[in-house]
C-alpha cells in the first residue's frame, strides 16, 4: 500500500523540498482517484449518492500544511483532500462513508449516518468525556445546508480569543494553549450569497477573532454561473469594504489562484500566521478552481457549461498544473510521477475493495442467517411454499442492504402469524436482537448517552427558612448568574443588551462591571451568529449561555439550532457535543411579535435539544444549574411577565437543581387533571381556586420540560386517579398541547382509565393582538380554563354541574 507522508507538525513556513512536494503530489493524486472511483461506485449501484472534492485538491493541501495541532476546521462537503492531508481520513474510511458503513471504527465521522463528504474528528472518549483537543487535529462535524458552517466557525475562533484573554481559563490546557488555535473555514463561492455568510463576516470583523475563511471559487453554484451570485462577479471585490487598513480594523483579504502551488502555500501560511499571532480574521479567495466531474452524481455539468469552459477547466485543472510545475522545476521526472500515480491508483482500488468487503460482509452474514431461519420456520409451517419463496428471493438480491433483510424477515413473521411459537421462536428472537442492533446503528445518540445526560443529574431541592427574602424574580436569576460566574470559569454569557445594561430584564444587571466584558458580553443584532458563537465555543469545552432576546427571534437562528446543534450528537454517534444553553423569554405579553409561543415549531424542529419551560425564575435557576452539570444543548424559555413577580430567595441558590423530565404537581385534586407549563401555571392555579368554589377539585401539573417529557409517568398516574385530563398552553391549536396529549396517550397507557374525552386548551390560531384586550381574546384566560373544566364535568354530572 502506498502511504501518504505525514504532515510535519506545526511547521512555520512552506516546505518546497523535493520530498515535501512529491508527498503533496501523492496526496493530490490519492484524493483525485478516490473521487473518480467514488463516482463509479455510485453508478454501479453500490452507493446512493456521491459528491466529491476533485478540482480543489491543491488549495486544500496548502491549507492542511498551514493547519496546526489543536486547530479547528469548520468546512463543507468538498474538503476530502484536506482531511486526507492532515491524516484524519483514509481512503478506506472515505469509501466506508460512501457506502454508509455503520461501524464507528470503520467510519468515525458519522458511523454511516451522513452522506459522503461530511467530515468530523471524534472530540470525545467513548464515555463522553473530552479528549485532549490541544493534541489533535480537530474538525467540527460538517453539515449540508449552504453557508451554515460559518456561524459555528465564528464561535470556534471566538473560543481562542476567550482562552487567550480570560486568565481564568489558562489552566485548561487540554482545551487550548493560551488561545493559540486558529479556526479554519471553507465555503464554496456560490454559498457566499447566503445571509449567514455576510453576518459571519461582519461579526468576525467586529470581534477580531483568529479565523481563516477559504472560498473555493469554481465560478458556479451547481448550474448557475457567478454573474447571478455575486456583485462584481467576485466575492473578494464585493467584500472590499470589510478589508482592514493601517488605521482601521477589519478583515485581511488575500487572493490566489487555485492552480498556483507556490502561491497557495504562501497564501495559507501567511493567513495562518496573521490569524494565530495577531488574532485577526483572514479571508482567502481561491479563484480559478475547477470541478472536473460536475457538482455531484445527480447530473453532468456538460448540460450547463459551454465547450469553451469545459476546455479551459481541463487545461487549468490544478493537478495538471501541479504536474507541470514539478516537471518545469525539475523536482521529478515524468516517469517518477507516473509511478506515483500508478501506486496511488492501486492503493485506492485496494482500500476501496477493503471498505466494500467490510461493509458488505456484515450484511451478507445477517442475510444468510435470516435465510436459514426463514427456511427452518418454513419446514414447520402451513405456508411453507410462500416462506421458501421469500428466502429464495432474498438470496438472489444483488448488493443487499439491511432493509432487504429486515423487510423480508418482518414479512415472514407476518406470514407465520397462525403458526405455533415453536416454529417461529428462533426467527422472532433473531429479529429482536437485530432490532436492538439497528436501533444503535440508526437511532441512538439523539440525546447524550453519557453519565452527564440530563436525566442522570441528581436533584438538589431548594432550601428556604424564615429569613428567606421575598425579591423580584429577575433578582433570583441575577444572583444565580453571579454565583455561577464566580464558581465556574468556563461559564460566560452573551447576547443583545446582555452586557452593559444586564439584558432587557436585568437578570445580568451589574455583572459585566463585576466580572468583565469577556464573561458578560454584548453582541450585535445577529441571532444566527449568536447561536453559532455558542455552538463553536461549546464545541471547545466552554459553557456558554447565548441569549436570544425574545422567543420569536429564535426564528433567525432556527437553522443553526436544527441543522447543527440539535443533531450534533446524533450525526456523530456521540463523537462530538456542544452543551450550549440558549436563554430566551416568551409567552404572556401584548402584541403580535413578542408574545407568541411557537412551542410546536420548536418541538418539531429541535429534537436532540432539551426544552425547559419554567413557571418562575426560581425553577429557571434550578434548571440552569442542572444543565450546567449536564452535557446536552438546551433552550430555556423564561416567562416574560415573571421578572417582577416576588419569589422567595433560596439559601442554596446556585447549588440546588431541578430534575428535568419530571413534572411538578402544583395542586393535588380528585376530579380532573390539568397539565400545563410556563406562564399558564399561574392562570390554571387561579382557575383551580375558582373551580373549587364550584365543587370541582382540580389537580394541576406543571410539565416543567417538554424535551424530555415526563419520563416518570407522573401525569399518567394522576389520570389514573382523576380519570380526566386537559392539556393547556399558549401555543396554537394542535401545537404543544397536542404533543403533550400524544406523549401521554401513547407512552403512558392511560386510555383505559379515561372516563371523559381528553381535551386541550390553546391560544387562537393567529398571533396575539396588541393591548390587554388583545391578550385576553387571543390567549387562554382564567375564564377559558374554568369553562373548559366545567364543560367536562357537566358531561360527567349534568345535574350537579348544569349547562352554562
Amino acid at each position: 500500500m502506498a502511504e501518504v507522508q505525514p504532515i510535519p507538525k506545526n511547521q512555520s513556513s512552506p516546505d518546497f523540498s523535493k520530498e515535501a512536494v512529491l508527498a503533496d503530489f501523492r496526496v493530490a493524486m490519492l484524493s483525485r482517484h478516490a473521487s473518480l472511483v467514488g463516482r463509479k461506485e455510485v453508478f454501479m449501484g453500490k452507493a446512493k449518492f456521491g459528491i466529491f472534492g476533485d478540482g480543489k485538491e491543491l488549495a486544500q493541501i496548502a491549507m492542511a500544511r498551514a493547519f496546526q495541532i489543536g486547530d479547528f476546521r469548520s468546512g463543507y462537503y468538498r474538503d476530502q483532500t484536506f482531511m486526507m492531508a492532515i491524516g484524519e481520513l483514509t481512503v478506506q474510511q472515505y469509501f466506508a462513508q460512501l457506502y454508509a458503513h455503520t461501524d464507528v471504527n470503520s467510519e468515525p465521522a458519522s458511523a454511516g449516518r451522513l452522506m459522503n463528504g461530511h467530515f468530523a474528528t471524534r472530540s470525545l472518549n467513548e464515555d463522553g468525556s473530552w479528549k485532549e483537543l490541544t493534541k489533535m487535529y480537530n474538525s467540527a462535524a460538517d453539515i449540508s445546508p449552504t453557508a451554515a458552517q460559518m456561524p459555528k466557525l465564528l464561535g470556534l475562533a471566538y473560543a481562542s480569543k476567550l482562552f487567550r484573554e480570560n486568565k481564568g481559563l489558562k489552566n485548561f490546557t487540554d482545551l487550548s494553549i493560551q488561545g493559540n488555535e486558529v479556526a479554519w473555514g471553507t465555503i464554496g463561492n456560490a454559498s457566499t450569497s447566503e445571509g449567514i455568510f455576510f453576518e459571519s463576516i461582519n461579526a468576525a470583523g467586529v470581534m477580531q477573532v483568529p479565523m481563516v475563511i477559504s472560498i473555493w471559487d469554481d465560478g458556479y453554484g451547481i448550474s448557475v454561473p457567478q454573474e447571478f451570485h455575486t456583485t462584481k462577479g467576485s466575492i473578494s471585490e464585493a467584500l472590499a469594504g470589510f478589508e482592514r487598513s493601517d488605521s482601521e480594523k477589519g478583515i485581511e483579504i488575500i487572493k490566489v489562484k487555485g492552480w498556483d502551488y507556490e502561491g497557495l502555500m504562501n497564501a495559507f501560511f501567511q493567513a495562518g500566521k496573521l490569524a494565530r499571532e495577531e488574532h485577526i480574521p483572514v479571508l482567502i479567495h481561491v479563484e480559478e478552481m475547477t470541478q472536473p466531474q460536475g457538482h455531484s452524481t445527480s447530473g453532468s455539468h456538460e448540460r450547463y457549461k459551454s465547450a469553451e469552459r469545459l476546455k479551459w477547466e481541463k487545461e487549468w485543472d490544478c493537478i495538471s498544473k501541479f504536474r507541470e510545475y514539478i516537471l518545469s522545476s525539475e523536482i521529478a521526472t515524468p516517469e517518477t510521477l507516473d509511478k506515483i500515480e500508478a501506486e496511488v491508483k492501486a492503493d485506492v482500488k485496494k482500500q476501496k475493495e477493503t471498505a466494500w468487503s467490510e461493509f458488505s460482509n456484515d450484511i451478507k452474514t445477517e442475510l444468510q442467517e435470516a435465510i436459514q431461519l426463514i427456511k427452518n420456520a418454513a419446514e414447520h409451517s402451513t405456508r411453507k411454499v410462500i416462506l421458501t419463496q421469500m428466502a429464495e428471493e432474498l438470496s438472489r438480491t444483488i448488493n443487499p442492504i439491511r432493509k432487504d433483510v429486515i423487510s423480508t424477515v418482518r414479512k415472514a413473521l407476518l406470514t407465520l402469524r397462525f403458526d405455533s411459537n415453536e416454529s417461529k421462536s428462533e426467527l422472532k428472537e433473531w429479529y429482536r436482537i437485530q432490532s436492538e442492533k439497528n436501533h444503535d446503528r440508526y437511532n441512538s445518540h439523539l440525546y447524550s448517552e453519557s453519565q452527564w445526560g440530563v436525566l442522570n443529574i441528581d436533584e438538589i431541592k431548594p432550601e428556604f427558612d424564615e429569613k428567606s427574602a421575598l425579591i423580584d424574580g429577575r433578582e433570583i436569576l441575577q444572583k444565580f448568574f453571579d454565583y455561577t460566574l464566580e464558581h465556574d470559569p468556563k461559564f460566560f454569557a452573551f447576547g443583545e443588551d446582555v452586557g452593559k445594561i444586564g439584558d432587557v430584564n436585568q437578570a445580568f444587571a451589574g455583572l459585566q462591571a463585576k466580572h468583565g466584558e469577556l464573561r458578560v458580553s454584548d453582541t450585535g443584532i445577529r441571532e444566527a451568529t449568536i447561536v453559532g458563537q455558542g455552538i463553536g465555543t461549546a464545541l471547545r469545552g466552554l459553557r456558554p449561555v447565548a441569549e436570544i432576546q425574545y422567543l420569536d427571534y429564535l426564528l433567525y437562528g432556527l437553522q443553526m439550532l436544527a441543522d447543527d446543534l440539535a443533531c450534533l450528537q446524533y450525526r456523530t454517534k456521540g463523537g462530538q457535543k456542544a452543551p450550549l444553553i440558549i436563554r430566551t423569554r416568551g409567552h404572556r405579553l401584548e402584541g403580535v411579535w413578542h408574545s407568541g409561543s411557537p412551542i410546536g415549531m420548536i418541538l418539531s424542529s429541535l429534537r436532540g435539544m432539551v426544552l425547559c419551560v419554567p413557571r418562575d425564575m426560581t425553577q429557571a435557576a434550578g434548571m440552569y444549574a442542572t444543565l450546567l452539570k449536564a452535557d446536552e444543548p438546551a433552550i430555556v424559555i423564561e416567562c416574560l411577565n415573571g421578572y417582577r413577580l416576588k419569589e422567595k430567595l433560596p439559601s442554596n441558590l446556585g447549588e440546588f437543581t431541578v430534575p428535568l423530565g419530571k413534572p411538578d404537581i402544583l395542586r393535588e385534586g380528585s376530579d380532573i387533571t390539568v397539565v400545563t407549563y410556563g406562564s399558564m401555571c399561574r392562570i390554571v392555579m387561579e382557575a383551580a381556586s375558582e373551580l373549587m368554589e364550584l365543587g370541582i377539585d382540580v389537580e394541576v401539573i406543571d410539565a416543567q420540560t417538554l424535551l424530555p417529557f415526563d419520563v416518570h409517568g407522573i401525569i399518567g398516574e394522576s389520570i389514573k386517579k382523576t380519570n380526566r385530563v386537559i392539556f393547556a398552553d399558549e401555543d396554537v391549536p394542535g401545537g404543544a398541547s397536542a404533543y403533550m396529549l400524544q406523549q401521554v396517550l401513547e407512552n403512558q397507557e392511560v386510555f383505559r382509565y379515561l372516563d371523559s374525552e381528553p381535551m386541550t386548551i390553546s391560544a387562537k390560531a393567529h398571533r396575539p393582538a396588541y393591548s390587554s384586550d388583545g391578550d385576553y381574546f387571543s390567549k387562554p384566560s382564567l375564564e377559558d380554563v374554568v369553562e373548559k373544566v366545567y364543560q367536562v364535568m357537566h358531561e360527567v354530572n349534568p345535574k350537579t354541574f348544569p349547562a352554562l
